[in-house]
């Protein structure tokens, strides 16, 4: 039985984590979740699940659960987050909670010597170099949640790393793959958030539509798999069926193909090195879909994309100010203060702005991070 810890158990990644779980009641056990501010919706799991120990972020949050639920142990805001994930029970935290929020239950949790389901790509974006060392120090097994970093990991299994001369990752495209750059000067939230193939929160899915969350995944692909950037190439592959590639340094490509359904990436994480049956997933037939296509992203339409590399290139606490620019502007985005393509520009501005400082420190980034949030904030007038 595996005891786990959920950070962000009422996002997408969270509940598809339940239905893993549940899927296979003597594998796992949940002994620790954390929740953001959607408290039905954790009543709603609490109720299902007998989880002795939940985190919230909002003081109001605590109270009115500790009060329903005494025989419940209840834990608030980043301390709570840094307490349930180093928990003497826990033997794998799952890292759902999105955004830079992240890093600091990751750290903490890998000092603890905590096997990491990393679906918060923004731990590796932002530390990569904190993260990595550390995790080598500890001896702690760093399992990518991500379907992308999944495929890849698993296409691995049984080559030498440095027999492996390029990632290729793949790309839905977004929600606005097809659309013309005139199209998304007025592109809607609600367009926005339709993504064709995934079934994922609001902020990811803003950044699939603008290409920033496949910037994210290039850098946080460089530190998992200690590749260069020219050794990672961006696809766009409309079906989704093919999650990442390697090519071996005699030509060979070897890939994972699935549909697209992002419990298999987190049953995979919790289970490696085994392989447990996913309870009501439907078999890929590449027969039905018949045909697959692969193309290069249009970089002039999606310049977030470009912006990544460059970030990840320049390296030290660029890729934070990316980051942290990107997360502002987003969740402007969705507020309605600023329009669909203001995204990426005010990402661009913030990077321009700043002075790269070359090794940061935890608490370095931590000011960088407010600091590129703040900048975005002004430029708008807020």
């Amino acid at each position: 039985m595996k005891k786990i810890t959920v950070l962000g158990v009422t996002g997408s990644i969270g509940t598809q984590t339940i239905d893993v779980v549940t899927g296979h009641p003597d594998e796992f056990e949940i002994v620790a979740m954390s929740a953001g501010h959607n408290i039905k919706k954790l009543e709603e799991i609490m109720n299902q699940l007998p989880v002795p120990h939940i985190c919230v972020l909002e003081q109001k949050d605590y109270d009115y659960l500790s009060e329903k639920y005494p025989d419940r142990h209840f834990y608030l805001g980043q301390e709570g987050l840094i307490q349930i994930s180093t928990l003497e029970e826990t033997e794998i935290v799952l890292n759902a909670i999105v955004g830079f929020a992240g890093l600091l239950p990751t750290i903490e949790a890998i000092k603890a010597g905590k096997d990491i389901a990393l679906a918060n790509k923004e731990t590796l974006v932002v530390a990569g170099h904190i993260i990595i060392p550390l995790a080598k120090e500890y001896g702690i097994q760093l399992l990518p949640v991500d379907s992308e970093h999944s495929a890849i990991f698993q296409s691995m299994h049984g080559e030498y790393p440095r027999e492996i001369s390029k990632i290729l990752l793949t790309c839905s495209g977004g929600s606005f793959r097809d659309k013309s750059l005139d199209e998304l000067k007025d592109a809607t939230v609600e367009q926005a958030l339709n993504h064709p193939n995934w079934s994922m929160g609001a902020k990811i899915t803003i950044d699939s539509a603008t290409l920033v969350n496949k910037g994210l995944e290039v850098m946080e692909a460089k530190w998992l798999f200690d590749v260069d950037y020219d050794d990672i190439e961006v696809l766009i592959h409309p079906e989704s069926v093919v999650h990442s590639m390697i090519e071996c340094t005699d030509t060979a490509v070897i890939g994972q193909l699935g549909t697209p359904d992002m419990r298999l990436p987190i049953q995979y994480a919790l289970t490696y090195p085994h392989r447990k049956p996913l309870i009501n997933s439907k078999r890929l037939s590449l027969s039905d879909i018949g045909t697959l296509h692969f193309y290069k992203p249009d970089t002039e339409r999606f310049k977030a994309l470009p912006l990544a590399y460059r970030a990840g290139r320049i390296g030290g606490s660029m890729p934070c100010v990316f980051n942290g620019a990107n997360e502002e502007a987003n969740q402007l985005f969705r507020d309605g203060k600023i329009k669909f393509l203001e995204i990426v520009d005010l990402i661009e501005e913030a990077m321009n702005a700043h002075t790269v400082v070359e090794n940061p420190s935890l608490d370095e980034l931590i000011k960088i991070d407010a600091d590129a949030r703040a900048f975005v904030r002004k430029k708008v007038g807020l």
